[in-house]
């Protein structure tokens, strides 16, 4: 039992798996994220269900420091190829992989990987493998989100190229991924005008961990009962800093803004790397 969320025991649940329509050419010859054959501490474990509050408090705290060390971990790795981590989040259907098989048919300055994560199958990822792009599956069987453990574990599979837009697809879900770390560059989170005007409101820790928000389904408008605009203010009340783009991804509005953002990330980078 997981002390942050009460769900399953998602580290020892996770399987990694590369979609058949994929062919993993590449060579191994990176650098491992961690030395092999250590013993992993399942802190969350059944005999843990009925802890008294505080020592609860207290293993939470213990499970959130040792992913934001493996979340380190996994940016620093990423850094040293250079690699743009976006983790993708979003209630189940709002569109992520929708506009994931788009960016990668329609981006193109960069190589593009995914990771996929979901409870059970492979159907996003082979979704992902049909546009050519290089992608893994994390399956977390009864977990809700991904940590970064699991995120190791699939870097290492993937084995991104260096320069590389890497996209962390997470399990859809606004309330636990938002206070898992997986050592990205940040959160991005994706809702839809058929969700309620109100989302921000109703998962704040989602929204305030942003860097940006996408708002989906704007097509849609006229038949449903969502306000733009007051969506628009509560995100802002939540996070200021959070940047706000209405889109359409099987319209296409909205599209070339999110280009704009994700060149905008990669420029961050490179500047970073070549200041003095």
């Amino acid at each position: 039992m997981c002390a942050t969320c009460g769900c399953g025991d998602d580290d020892a649940a996770a399987v990694i798996t590369i979609p058949h329509e994929h062919e993993h050419e590449h060579e191994h010859s990176h650098d491992h994220l961690h030395e092999h054959g250590h013993s992993h501490d399942h802190a969350h474990g059944a005999d843990h269900v009925h802890l008294p509050v505080t020592e609860t408090i207290t293993l939470e705290q213990k499970v959130l420091a040792k992913n934001d060390e493996l979340a380190q971990r996994n940016r620093a790795w990423l850094a040293a190829r250079d690699i743009v981590a976006l983790n993708m989040t979003s209630s189940p259907g709002a569109g992520k992989t929708t506009l994931l098989e788009r960016t990668i048919r329609e981006f193109g300055d960069v190589p593009i990987a995914v990771i996929e994560g979901d409870q059970a199958t492979l159907l996003d990822a082979e979704r992902i493998a049909a546009t050519g792009c290089r992608v893994v599956q994390v399956n977390t069987g009864a977990g809700c989100h991904l940590d970064a453990e699991m995120t190791r574990r699939a870097l290492e599979t993937l084995d991104p190229a260096p320069g590389s837009l890497l996209f962390i697809e997470n399990v859809g879900n606004l309330v636990c991924p938002a206070l898992f770390d997986l050592g990205e560059r940040g959160k991005v989170v994706v809702i839809s005008v058929t969700e309620g005007t109100d989302k921000p409101l109703k998962y704040p820790h989602m929204f305030a961990a942003a860097s940006l928000v996408l708002v989906n389904k704007i097509d849609l408008l006229p038949y449903v009962d969502f306000d733009l605009e007051k969506c628009r203010e509560y995100a802002a009340m939540i996070n200021p800093g959070a940047e706000i783009v209405p889109m359409s991804v099987t319209g296409g509005e909205g599209m070339a803004k999110w280009f704009e953002w994700l060149r905008s990330q990669r420029a961050a980078i490179d500047d970073h790397a070549t200041a003095p």
